[in-house]
């Protein structure tokens, strides 16, 4: 973490924030929100001519992410927009600090938008029908002319074989299956980071899709295959299996199915030992512990290698 952050707000972020809301604004209140794992979100309450409003606050702080990726304000700064002109439920860009020159760190300033992340809904066929439904309606948008394009985060050619895993020689298949050419895909504008925990709700309707710091051009097979793996460690295959058969009711004939993709996404999330995301804890998701999250995702890898023999 950047020296000088925490659970508080520093003062140069606080002057850049009320520079970017104007006299007129008084910032009564600032509160770490829960669930960002890869950077500080500070939610700020605000007064502006007898009218409460409130905003958030993400600071890019990982070293390590700004290294390879030093435009990750910029980045959602702008997909913001473009989702926002595209018709999709997101927080408005009020203002973002490419560099951190005048906030401290790499800032994105938005509005905050009403609802909460459900992971563990009461009816749970509505609500993955509409995670579907809401990210086929994301993939109707084209992407020609938005600057971001898709690349994988591994290198199956350099991963080791897991040594966590019980089926270690069936992960090998799968590395050298990715490493292979990919299929043909047309590209569309895609969230790169869709799962529940980036989806807000509200009076039983998503109100939200939120964390937009990776969304680019890319195929509509990456988003629903990185949902598709949260989901089963989430709840394990048949959620994971139910939530595809939805995006391809509402998808329709535009999205055409290849295991491909769902295998790719797997292996994009591998990064040494799985161990439960710190942010399901975070948003009260009970029940989960490493070792399950490993058993289902090699349950889910058999899963998706069965689906190639089929092909």
């Amino acid at each position: 973490m950047a020296a000088g952050y925490g659970n508080e707000l520093q003062t140069q972020a606080l002057q850049w924030i009320q520079t970017q809301l104007g006299n007129t604004a008084e910032i009564t209140g600032v509160k770490p929100l829960t669930g960002g794992t890869s950077s500080m979100l500070f939610e700020l309450a605000v007064e502006e001519n007898g009218v409460s409003l409130s905003y958030v606050l993400r600071l890019f702080h990982k070293i390590d992410w700004l290294e390879k990726e030093p435009d990750l304000a910029k980045h959602e700064a702008e997909s913001l927009q473009f989702a926002e002109q595209a018709g999709h439920p997101v927080p408005h860009l009020l203002a973002y600090d490419e560099t951190g020159e005048k906030s401290g760190l790499p800032a994105v300033l938005m509005t905050k938008v009403p609802g909460s992340v459900i992971l563990q809904p009461s009816n749970d066929e509505k609500w993955l029908d509409g995670l579907a439904a809401a990210l086929a309606e994301i993939h109707q948008t084209k992407a020609e002319g938005f600057p971001y394009e898709y690349f994988s985060y591994n290198n199956a050619f350099l991963l080791e074989k897991p040594t966590w895993s019980k089926i270690q020689n069936d992960w090998m298949r799968a590395f050298y299956i990715v490493a292979e050419s990919r299929p043909e895909a047309q590209e569309c504008f895609i969230h790169r980071d869709f799962h529940p925990a980036n989806v807000l709700w509200e009076n039983k309707e998503i109100s939200a899709i939120v964390d937009w710091v990776n969304a680019c051009r890319g195929p509509a097979g990456i988003d629903v295959g990185h949902c598709r793996v949260n989901l089963a460690q989430l709840y394990g295959i048949s959620v994971a299996n139910d939530f595809l058969a939805a995006y391809q009711r509402h998808a329709g004939n535009s999205f055409t199915y290849d295991p491909y993709w769902d295998l790719l996404s797997l292996i994009d999330t591998l990064d040494g030992s799985p161990v439960v995301y710190p942010g399901w804890k975070a948003f009260g998701m009970k029940g989960l512990s490493d070792e399950l999250v490993r058993h289902r995702l090699d349950d889910y890898l058999m899963s998706l290698l069965d689906r190639f023999d089929d092909y």
